[in-house]
């Protein structure tokens, strides 16, 4: 089929896929689909989206399509490649002709052109950055703006380039075409401020091509150049920025803000300053001759009259990141040892401490508390209409490179650190002059207020040393927070959230029942916003290291209770989602004390889940809130199994969407509601068969799905086992092949826990998983942690288990073609050898007992490594066997009395049902049930009536007589 004929077909399937009507489109997408990989069919897009008498929605979903198609085929090495024909032919295509009418169209071909750049230029495509070049040189408008945004996009997407060889050739580019484009971007700059005087039409076509020019600038000063501050031209152009700054912002103070230049002007403007942040981001040291004048630039901008009519926001928070940036820079910071810095850190540092001089840093502290921490107009108005909006705004982040409050804050912040000494007085003499309540009649004084409080609020810790904050608090807050007139809102919410900010600084313990009281009146208070604020400081005074629960028990009743009617008073997500925090944060702080508080939100939580179907975070918060919920009501957390239970099961369920959001906390609820469980129960039991998708996923949670398995094991082995060992060993078998060194240890753990719960059944049901683990020991695995883990499972077996671990020999020895006793004697010499990889004390005392059971033995293989067997005993009876300086006699420290009990010290978290399972499963245990002395003892003790006197006597000259004489040592004092 010829290319007209292609384009005819393409073009009919392109026209019903614009289509409204699903029956026309849907086909017509397949059809498509099925040409993606087809010859010629580029080609026919190509022809189709370069003809501008079809219909524009054609025309830009081809642009799409062969936009697509660059990413899917254009790679030689890609799977259904474009031939190299068609390529070069497409390529001549796209440049030869500048004059796609319709801007958005005229965007996405500069934007694929910039794909096919990024593959193939300069070597396959050397004609593009000429033929642009030349195109941008034409008088004619409109080729002249379309290949300038073409230009600008391949600049773009070449600067972005990372490997070295890449960044050379574009620094090659760049030294080419520099000059060319400073010269382009000066031409147009001029001629807007020229036509900006006479008619706003031929003006903002100018500006256009100015912004697409710096646009293109942009990337070539950042990015193009090694060393540009031995580029003339380059330092001339930033130098330029400056002057052409200035007769842009006095053009846009005397244009009409309504002008249709003014966006564009902004626009402009804001991509001047972005040159110089770049430029200072990647290049601080060829930044240094340009320090000055940009800190004078940006300064008297910002923080004198000069910027009156000409400055918007968005410029003001580009200036004040220029200032922070040069401030914070660790280029321009000398080390303690001056000899140890560059030349150029020593420059910048002299230049930046003779501009900010004393009268320069008190100017901008002022001005910065006094004018820019003021509560807007704007803010006040949203505090009234969206209280919520203005009590939860972000300003965490980046927030500060693009919204003027938190870039005023972190300017401020990084400001006074940097000069703390000189600033210090002068905040505090801001303080001095607000002492006592302020008349509530007086906006502009509690504004005022607001403002200078942020700043103590702000820099708490750099005015940890001049500032009593204890007696600030007792002789003035605390009166401020009491005043209840409805305008004194703004001080009662700014003191509350001042006191946060030091809590962590300094406070006094003394005080905080003084706190604690204040934040009781003040969650009754009649403003939304202050009661939010307050909820905020709770927490930080909450999760404060020096809290003590003690203090906080008789506030705890009526502090939780007005949380959780705050809670259901606020309605926006995000406000319940940090309440919610809130709450999660004292019931973890408090913890078993809470019970008796919960009820009303237990019953609330489940209404609170339905309503937020659409609303993972706040799900997220809920399930947050249920954790720690579930840890402080410890065994009573049963009663909540009818709405924890569904909701555990949603957000483990990964066929379910919502899982993607829920499954981490999700997991974590589900652990929590395990560990305190006193009992199981079929639908707690039910909720493990999402266990096996988990498994599958082998995501960064699988740690968290063996702490489940594991607790499933300790609650309830037998039912638990009989349900879903057979899929449980199955998943391990699968995540055994592929699965980290770590991994294999963590299902060898649960494993082991298995069999250490039921060393009966457990060894028969993960049978298949054994043979890999004595066969791993006999191959001398080279994992010091996977070997242990292998001689702990192995020691479990052979010690409790006998029949099972001789059956289990003998088929390994029929699959190796060995004897059985050959096997044993290599399995008992192997573990002799790598018994120092075991690092634990209980597997090494579980090795010692373990091998001892093979006693008594005529076998002669075990009397052959019956050395070997011995020096394992000694070596666990030094590690578990403690002196009683009383007696003098010695006893096997790991040995756990029937009755002893958990104690618990007033730090300490009290014992989960969980660690009471585990404390009665020791009991059983071997390890813990049973004397290693004393089983040491009777072992020798048969083996000698068995082989007698004498040969006894012979066995144990086989034992070095230093390990003999430390074992008698151990023996005698039975």
């Amino acid at each position: 089929m010829d290319i007209n004929s292609a384009s005819t077909v393409v073009l009919q399937a392109l026209t019903q896929a614009t289509s409204q009507d699903t029956a026309i489109l849907k086909p017509a997408e397949e059809r498509l689909k099925q040409w993606e990989t087809q010859p010629g069919f580029y080609s026919a897009l190509l022809n189709i989206f370069t003809n501008h008498t079809l219909d524009v929605n054609v025309r830009w979903l081809a642009v799409l399509y062969f936009k697509n198609g660059i990413d899917r085929y254009w790679r030689r090495i890609a799977p259904h490649a474009l031939a190299e024909e068609e390529k070069t032919s497409l390529r001549a295509g796209l440049i030869a002709n500048f004059n796609e009418p319709v801007n958005q169209i005229a965007i996405q071909i500069g934007v694929l052109i910039a794909k096919i750049a990024r593959l193939d230029c300069p070597r396959n495509w050397p004609e593009l950055i000429p033929t642009l070049l030349e195109s941008v040189r034409v008088q004619d408008d409109l080729r002249q703006h379309r290949a300038l945004l073409a230009f600008y996009h391949v600049t773009k997407t070449l600067a972005s380039k990372k490997l070295v060889a890449d960044k050379k050739l574009f620094q090659e580019l760049a030294s080419g075409i520099y000059s060319f484009v400073c010269s382009l971007w000066n031409h147009h700059a001029d001629s807007f401020l020229q036509q900006i005087c006479i008619g706003e039409t031929a003006a903002i076509n100018s500006l256009e091509r100015t912004l697409l020019s710096l646009k293109v600038l942009r990337k070539l000063t950042a990015h193009g150049f090694v060393e540009p501050h031995k580029n003339l031209e380059l330092m001339e152009f930033l130098n330029t920025v400056f002057e052409r700054l200035k007769q842009f912002l006095e053009c846009r103070r005397q244009i009409n803000a309504e002008s249709s230049c003014s966006e564009k002007l902004e626009k402009t403007i804001i991509l001047f300053t972005k040159v110089l942040l770049d430029f200072l981001d990647y290049h601080p040291f060829s930044f240094i001759s340009l320090i000055r004048r940009s800190l004078e630039f940006a300064v008297s901008y910002t923080f004198t009259s000069a910027g009156e009519g000409a400055v918007f926001e968005r410029f003001i928070v580009q200036c004040m990141n220029l200032i922070k940036m040069i401030v914070k820079n660790d280029a321009y910071k000398p080390a303690k040892n001056t000899e140890a810095s560059k030349p150029e850190t020593l420059e910048a540092h002299k230049i930046k401490i003779s501009f900010f001089n004393h009268s320069t840093l008190t100017e901008i502290c002022r001005r910065l508390v006094s004018h820019y921490f003021l509560l807007t107009p704007e803010e006040l108005s949203m505090w009234e209409e969206d209280p919520e909006g203005f009590a939860v705004e972000e300003a965490g982040g980046d927030s500060y490179k693009y919204s003027l409050r938190p870039c005023t804050e972190v300017l401020f912040l990084d400001v006074f650190h940097e000069h703390s000494q000189t600033l210090t007085p002068v905040l505090l003499e801001m303080v001095q002059n607000l002492h006592g309540p302020t008349n509530v009649e007086d906006t502009v004084g509690l504004v005022i207020k607001d403002a200078v409080y942020n700043a103590v609020g702000l820099a708490a810790y750099e005015l940890f040393d001049n500032v009593d904050f204890d007696q600030w608090f007792k002789s003035q807050l605390l009166a401020e927070l009491q005043v209840t007139h409805i305008r004194y809102k703004v001080i009662r919410r700014r003191v509350i959230w001042l006191i946060g900010q030091w809590i962590s600084v300094k406070f006094q313990s003394e005080l905080r029942p003084m706190l604690y009281e204040a934040i009781l009146n003040l969650m009754q208070d009649q403003d939304r916003v202050v009661r939010i604020e307050t909820a905020t400081t709770l927490k930080l005074a909450v999760d404060d290291f020096a809290f003590r629960t003690e203090q906080f028990l008789p506030y705890l009743e009526n502090i939780f209770g007005l949380l959780f009617q705050l809670l259901q008073q606020v309605t926006e997500c995000d406000t319940k989602m940090h309440v919610l925090h809130v709450i999660s944060c004292v019931i973890e702080r408090v913890g078993m004390q809470i019970r008796p508080y919960v009820g009303c939100l237990v019953q609330y939580l489940p209404l609170l889940w339905k309503q937020s179907e659409d609303h993972n975070m706040l799900r997220c918060a809920i399930l947050t809130t249920l954790i720690h919920l579930v840890q402080g009501l410890g065994a009573d957390s049963k009663n909540l199994y009818p709405f924890l239970l569904p909701v555990i099961q949603l957000s483990t369920d990964v066929a379910q969407p919502p899982h993607v959001y829920l499954l981490e906390d999700g997991l974590e609820l589900w652990l929590a509601t395990l560990e305190n469980s006193p009992s199981i129960t079929p639908e707690l039991l039910g909720v493990f068969q999402n266990m096996s998708a988990l498994l599958e996923l082998s995501s960064e949670n699988v740690k968290t799905c063996f702490q489940i398995i594991n607790a499933y094991i300790f609650l309830t082995s037998s039912e638990f086992l009989q349900n879903f060992a057979a899929a449980l060993c199955q998943s391990f078998c699968e995540l055994m092949q592929d699965i980290t060194t770590e991994g294999q240890v963590q299902v060898l753990k649960v494993v082991e826990n298995i069999l250490k719960v039921n060393p009966i059944l457990g060894p028969q049901m993960f049978q298949p998983i054994l043979p890999s683990v004595l066969k791993g020991i006999l191959d001398g695995e080279r994992y010091p942690v996977v070997m242990s883990t292998y001689l702990g499972i192995t020691g479990r077996v052979l010690l409790q288990n006998t029949v099972f671990f001789s059956s289990l020999l003998n088929q390994i020895a029929l699959e190796l073609n060995q004897e059985m006793d050959q096997l044993l004697g290599n399995l008992i010499e192997m573990w002799v050898e790598r018994m120092d990889n075991i690092t634990q004390p209980e597997r090494r005392k579980l090795s010692a007992l373990a091998l001892l059971s093979l006693l008594p033995s005529e076998n002669s293989v075990i009397q052959d490594k019956f050395c070997g067997i011995i020096n394992i005993c000694v070596e666990a009876l030094h590690d578990v066997m403690s002196e009683d300086p009383d007696s003098g006699t010695y006893k096997d420290c790991m040995v756990i009395s029937h009755f002893e009990e958990l104690k618990v010290s007033e730090d300490e978290e009290p014992p989960t049902e969980q660690d009471k399972r585990k404390k009665l499963l020791a009991l059983k245990d071997p390890v813990h049930s049973v004397s290693l002395q004393q089983f040491v003892f009777e072992k020798l003790k048969a083996q000698q009536e068995l082989l007698g006197e004498q040969g006894f006597q012979n066995l144990m000259e086989s034992v070095d007589t230093d390990i003999v004489r430390q074992l008698q040592g151990f023996l005698q004092k039975l």
